[in-house]
């Protein structure tokens, strides 16, 4: 387990003034803090695999926090999929809303991510609170929480750690190692991109803490540009294959493993969330989206907090219905001809072990009409 514990802050889209001071308000309040260093990269879901914040957060080993403007559930899989992977840290910050449903959050079911290492990263929503405080105060729990592990640990090992071991932890020298330092792999190499606190030529954090416990990893300058594309959550993914049945674009395609990824994810159509919609268990995620289903929001998975009526044949166009014109609308653009329903309908009794339910029925009443 590493010495510090990794926060990272994702910047938020475009220049808002309002979430511009409180990412600079955390990261000069986090310096400030001992056993924490802090890394700023621009908005996760539109770094591509070779941009040098991934990079840097690949390279993290231990622990890591990363705050961001995007449901956790988003977050966690946007880095999943950059290969940033490690085992869920449950966060005492959530909205109100949320709090009242964390007690049913069911067990996952889904295939699970691979290679995932013995670590945990807790992801944070950025649009929780407006206060930097209530996030600094998270932050200390899960550092003392990842400070205790340690103990535990060494204690299981060989004997609790005596207090100058869990000082030299809590507060380790600035030591080159096989851990990224202040921009500098093991090796002593810079890495590109990152910009030590004390090179930094805008104002604020750095002219505020002139001697910080921790360092400052700045890779925001790097700016990318705006991307679309959907994330598979693997915890819900029963790697049905549903998705690449309905969509004609090429976006997914199999691993090795004979499991569904997103493989060309800039073929997908800006906007167009129509393999979400079809997904039978909620696990695809477009986390630009308005609606908070599609998004990431927790709470909202397909045979828990469903309203039949209002999928099929509600008010408006129920989801399959919509999940079609969407991507006729998309096959149009290209200049090809619309499908309507008979192509990639889901078929949701072919290979399946469970008992039949409501939405079956309706599935196979679709069917029968050929629509």
């Amino acid at each position: 387990m590493a010495r510090k514990l990794t926060v990272v802050i994702s910047q938020a889209q475009g220049k808002n003034p309002a979430k511009r001071q409180l990412e600079e308000e955390l990261a000069a309040k986090l310096l400030m803090e001992p056993g924490i260093d802090v890394s700023v990269v621009p908005h996760l879901y539109d770094l591509k695999p070779d941009h040098t914040g991934l990079l840097f957060l690949r390279s993290v080993p231990g622990d890591m926090v990363v705050l961001g403007w995007l449901y956790p559930r988003a977050l966690r899989w946007i880095l999943d999929r950059q290969g940033v992977r490690g085992q869920e840290g449950i966060s005492l910050l959530v909205p109100e809303d949320d709090a009242a449903d964390e007690e049913e959050r069911p067990e996952p079911q889904g295939i699970g991510s691979v290679e995932v290492p013995n670590r945990r990263i807790y992801c944070i929503d950025l649009r929780t609170t407006h206060k930097a405080a209530e996030y600094l105060e998270e932050i200390r729990r899960i550092a003392r929480e990842s400070a205790q592990e340690l103990v535990d640990l060494l204690g299981w090992i060989g004997g609790s750690p005596s207090p100058g071991q869990m000082d030299r932890y809590l507060h380790p020298l600035p030591i080159v190692s096989d851990e990224p330092r202040n921009g500098r792999g093991g090796n002593g190499q810079a890495i590109a991109g990152a910009v030590p606190l004390g090179s930094r030529e805008q104002g604020g954090v750095a002219e505020a803490l002139a001697s910080p416990p921790g360092h400052l990893h700045d890779f925001s300058r790097e700016e990318p540009g705006r991307r679309w594309y959907p994330v598979i959550d693997y915890s819900r993914c029963t790697n049905c294959m549903e998705c690449i049945d309905f969509c004609l674009f090429g976006v997914y395609g199999i691993d090795s493993f004979d499991r569904i990824l997103v493989e060309a994810q800039d073929n997908c159509k800006k906007g167009c969330p129509a393999c979400s919609r079809v997904c039978p268990e909620n696990a695809i995620i477009f986390p630009q989206h308005k609606t908070p289903a599609i998004a990431g929001a927790e709470g909202e998975v397909a045979g828990l907090k469903i309203d039949l009526s209002q999928l099929f044949g509600g008010e408006g166009k129920g989801a399959l219905e919509l999940a079609v014109a969407e991507r006729d609308a998309e096959l149009v653009k290209d200049g090809r001809q619309a499908v309507g329903m008979t192509v990639g309908i889901p078929k949701r009794q072919q290979g399946a072990s469970q008992p039949r339910d409501e939405l079956d029925d309706l599935m196979d009443g679709l069917d029968a009409l050929n629509v």
